[in-house]
């Protein structure tokens, strides 16, 4: 008995070194094949190095010898064999239309097709004649139902608000993956205000739009299109930016918020595996494992973890609104990852900026979760940003509709296209940039 007992532990523990080895080069295989015939040509190749490796350890045992050496070949198979199966769609399943705001589909000259939303002015407020284009964050994701409340809001004050979903979000179709690039993110910006045919438009660029809208700003001949620009809470805008990993605001709810619920993309094997290995950097985003449709389809709110707790301040840890529905949600961590790699690889566009003429704000949320270096050198380097607000109380996601966080945000926005006095202060200026990161503000 002291002798079976430790022998059964020993056999025991090869099965599952077994078992975990096959896994590891059935991963390995789906690296080198860039998950081919979505992951079938790896689970193939590892299923049959199992079985000649069973074989070959079952040989000169009697029958029912041999057969025990296959058991962890077939857990194996079985275990990774879920990675090869699609669970979501494979064609891409677009949200059901909004009931509040009709959407329209338009066709750039860029070849995108695009999800557009129009919010005119309400009846019997003071109509402003520029009309504002808003560029969402994400990058490629859906506009959330807060930020429809948001324009919502705006064009109850007489502004005429136009908004889409950048290729790949929301209700605008896919592009080839390729074709997801930040220079692509500006060209759309400049065909849709051309496609709209209203002259010169007022900008609000959110997240990652604001940082669209920067790189807008450096270049000539978009830049003459846009009337004034609000760059919101920007991401980095060229690689040398990409590459500062500085400070962030004051404490976000990360980590203090109760963890999201809901279904989620990452509790299935084969999409954890596929947008793991591709946040990695191990798969493309264009991998052959899972189509660009049924990542999309897969992906849900609950996967984005602590992100969404990340744009709101500490005290609101226990009072984060839902941004979104279920149904509304989409976003395309594949087409995302492109896009921001495409900004990490650009050279500086520093020195184009500095060339900008076109009047700008820039907004910078107290407990932002941005890095305040990606933040400040848009301010050091674009010589029209008239004036910077600094809003105390919020995060990242500076409308949230909690208190009166959207009012402020309006105020600051009205009073900036307005050319009216603003209810805060011009801070920081470029001349506070060095006591602003110093003081971690």
């Amino acid at each position: 008995m002291p002798v079976t007992v430790p022998l059964r532990l020993g056999r025991l523990s090869l099965a599952v070194l077994a078992v975990v080895g096959l896994a590891g080069l059935f991963l390995a295989l789906i690296v080198l094949t860039d998950g081919a015939r979505a992951g079938l040509a790896a689970w193939l190749t590892a299923f049959g190095a199992g079985v000649i490796a069973a074989l070959w350890r079952g040989r000169g045992r009697t029958w029912p010898g041999r057969l025990w050496p296959f058991a962890p070949v077939i857990v194996a198979a079985a275990l990774t064999a879920s990675v090869c199966v699609p669970t979501a769609p494979t064609t891409r399943q677009y949200p059901p239309d909004l009931p509040f705001v009709a959407t329209r589909h338009w066709s750039l000259s860029t070849g995108s097709r695009v999800a557009v939303y129009h919010y005119p002015p309400a009846a019997g407020a003071l109509r402003h004649p520029t009309p504002l284009v808003y560029l969402h964050g994400g990058p490629v994701r859906n506009i959330a139902v807060l930020d429809h409340r948001f324009l919502r809001l705006l064009a109850g004050q007489g502004y005429d608000v136009y908004a889409y979903e950048q290729p790949g979000g929301g209700r605008s179709d896919l592009l080839p993956m390729e074709q997801y690039t930040i220079s692509r993110s500006v060209r759309d910006l400049a065909a849709f205000i051309d496609r709209l045919n209203r002259g010169p438009v007022d900008v609000l660029g959110f997240s990652a739009g604001a940082v669209v809208l920067t790189r807008a700003l450096a270049t000539p001949d978009v830049a003459i299109h846009v009337h004034r620009a609000i760059i919101a809470e920007p991401g980095p805008m060229d690689g040398p930016t990409a590459l500062i990993s500085g400070q962030q605001g004051r404490p976000s709810a990360r980590g203090l918020a109760p963890a999201p619920t809901g279904p989620r993309a990452t509790s299935v094997p084969r999409y954890a595996v596929a947008l793991g290995l591709i946040q990695l950097g191990l798969l493309p985003p264009d991998t052959s494992l899972i189509t660009q449709a049924e990542g999309v389809n897969a992906f849900k709110a609950a996967d984005l973890g602590s992100d969404t707790a990340s744009a709101y301040c500490a005290q609101d840890a226990g009072r984060i609104p839902a941004e979104d529905t279920a149904e509304n949600f989409s976003f395309s961590a594949a087409a995302s990852l492109r896009i921001m790699q495409t900004i990490k690889d650009s050279p500086s566009i520093a020195s184009d900026l500095k060339r900008s003429r076109t009047p700008a704000m820039l907004m910078i949320a107290e407990c932002s979760s941005q890095i305040r270096q990606w933040e400040t050198a848009v301010l050091a380097a674009d010589p029209s940003i008239e004036r910077t607000q600094y809003m105390p109380g919020v995060g990242h996601h500076m409308w949230n509709g909690l208190d009166d966080n959207n009012e402020r945000a309006a105020a600051v926005i009205t009073a900036f296209l307005q050319r009216e006095p603003s209810p805060l202060r011009n801070y920081p200026t470029r001349a506070d940039i060095p006591a602003f990161l110093r003081d971690h503000r």
